[in-house]
Order: C-alpha cells, then structure tokens, then sequence
C-alpha cells in the first residue's frame, strides 16, 4: 500500500520532510537567469534548477511535492516543466505529491482524477497525464466530489490528502466555526476524511487518505491528532511560512509516525540565507534538509 510504502521510505532516511519544489524563475542564481526572455526559457532554466535539487537530496529526502500553479503561471512550456520534474523525480527513487488541491463535483472530478492517479483511454492504450504518487483535494465540495480520486487511489495504488486546517491565515474564517453539534469545520471535515480513507488502512495503522494540517496551527493540529488517529499528516508551513519545529509534534503519534512536513522556499532559496553563504544552491539545498531533518527529530523523537 502506498502509504505504507511511504513510511518505510521515512524509516529508511529517518526524515519525515518532504521538499516542495514550488520553483518560481525569480528564485534561481542570476547566471540561470541571465538572457531569458519568454516562457521556454524559463521554463527550461526552471527544470535544469529542479533537476539539481532533485539530484542532491534524493538519497536523504523521502519525497517531493510540486506545487503545480508555480508551473502554470509559465503557460504550456511550464507545463512541461512540470510534467518532467514529476517523471524527473519519480526516476530517482522519490515519491511524488502534485500540490494541485484539485476537486469539483463528480464528473470533473473524474476527469481531474484521472490526469494525476488514474489513467485515460486513447485509441485503446491507457496514459496517465501526470502521474503521481499522492495528489492534493479540496473535500469541501462533499463527498461526491471525493469518490471518483477513491476509486483510483484502490485501482492504482495511489493515496490523497484533503484539505482539513489549512496553513493560511484566514483560514480560520471559515475553518474555524462552530457547528451546531459544538464542533468546528476542520473537525467535521477531519471526521469526514477518517470515513473516506477507512477501507485504506495499511500496516501502521494510517490510511492512504491523508489530510492537510498546518504547521502554524498546532492547537487545532493537536485536536485533530486526536480526532483522526488513522488518518497521516501532510503538513505545511515550516519555515517561511512561520511553522516551528517544537509546535510540531502534536502533529505526530506516540510511535514518531503519522505526518510529513514540507518545506519549499526554506529549500529551494536555502542559498540565498546567510547561514549558507558561498554554497552553491543545489549544494545549500541539501545542507537545508539535514537540517530540516535534524530540527524535526530532535521534538518529534524527544
């Protein structure tokens, strides 16, 4: 089962991190840049980066995710950036998360499915667009919205992760209301995707239905812990966005396991910090993942 496969692969590197290869052009050194001037360009810079990062951590980091918007914002010629950095990836012995938060109601849905888990027909052979590992889903359109990705995920081998508490700011306008039963959105939601990922339980005791927690919220982290004992955690927010390393063991069971935590910027732009300074940027990328893996460890295995 793919999540179980997944947490073998954290066991194996001791590192739950997963890399967010969330690659804007403006974060590559000036001499990757230098000369660019349309989209292919940039997308062509953007890949030689990726596959340099990719190249440096894939003995140390278990997985990556990429953020697909980073991508799209370079039109086709991103695209197939995008679509080379998963395979890229994959080759490498990574697992894939496409961060794409995809969802509508059922017949699209299908559709999305099948571009990043299942597979499309065409003239009597199957392809898959882009395929992937894991995939990113709003569940908030309900559960119609969420079976076509089930029936892939048991069909394939794959697994998602639903949004439940969101790493954003505002998040919690919505979020964070109170039910008539007195309990919140996020829990009702987190209640939601433990029924979802029931038949998918694998032999550590978490599903391959997963949910999105943010590290910048560990009160509502560690209810949902609580909650949602089967259900493992992908978990944004380190870093950049503010997450700290010891408000992130509520995110984790007694046994060390049960989450992932990502860090994109912190990785990609590591050599532009000045604790890595001189470093060239794949060289600076990989130092920022021993020390991502070390400042996790340290709270989440104290």
């Amino acid at each position: 089962m793919i999540i179980d496969k997944l947490i073998d692969k954290i066991k194996e590197y001791d590192n739950p991190t997963v890399a967010g290869i969330d690659t804007s052009f403006d974060y590559l050194p000036d001499d990757m840049k230098a000369g660019v001037k349309d989209f292919k360009g940039a997308a062509e810079a953007i890949l030689a980066f990726n596959k340099k990062i990719i190249d440096n951590i894939c003995d140390i980091v278990p997985c990556v995710k990429v953020q697909i918007a980073y991508y799209e914002m370079y039109g086709l010629e991103g695209m197939r950036a995008f679509a080379e950095t998963l395979r890229y990836a994959s080759e490498k012995g990574m697992f894939v998360m496409t961060d794409a938060k995809r969802n509508d109601i059922g017949a699209t849905a299908e559709c999305y499915a099948k571009a990043y888990l299942g597979e499309t027909q065409v003239g009597g052979s199957a392809y898959t667009a882009f395929d992937s590992d894991f995939l990113t889903v709003n569940g908030y359109l309900g559960s119609d919205g969420i079976k076509p990705f089930l029936n892939w995920m048991d069909k394939r081998d794959k697994g998602i992760f639903v949004l439940v508490k969101t790493s954003n700011k505002s998040s919690g306008e919505l979020q964070d209301m109170k039910l008539e039963n007195g309990k919140t959105v996020y829990e009702y939601m987190g209640s939601l995707v433990e029924e979802w990922g029931k038949d998918s339980i694998g032999k550590y005791g978490y599903s391959a239905v997963g949910a999105v927690v943010g590290a910048t919220h560990p009160a509502q982290a560690e209810i949902l812990r609580r909650e949602m004992p089967h259900t493992f955690f992908l978990i944004p927010g380190y870093g950049a966005q503010g997450g700290k390393a010891d408000d992130l063991k509520v995110c984790f069971g007694k046994d060390g396991l049960g989450g992932i935590v990502n860090s994109s910027r912190g990785i990609l732009c590591a050599y532009k910090q000045e604790k890595y300074a001189g470093m060239a940027f794949d060289a600076a990328a990989r130092q920022a993942c021993i020390d991502m893996k070390n400042d996790l460890n340290r709270p989440i295995k104290g």
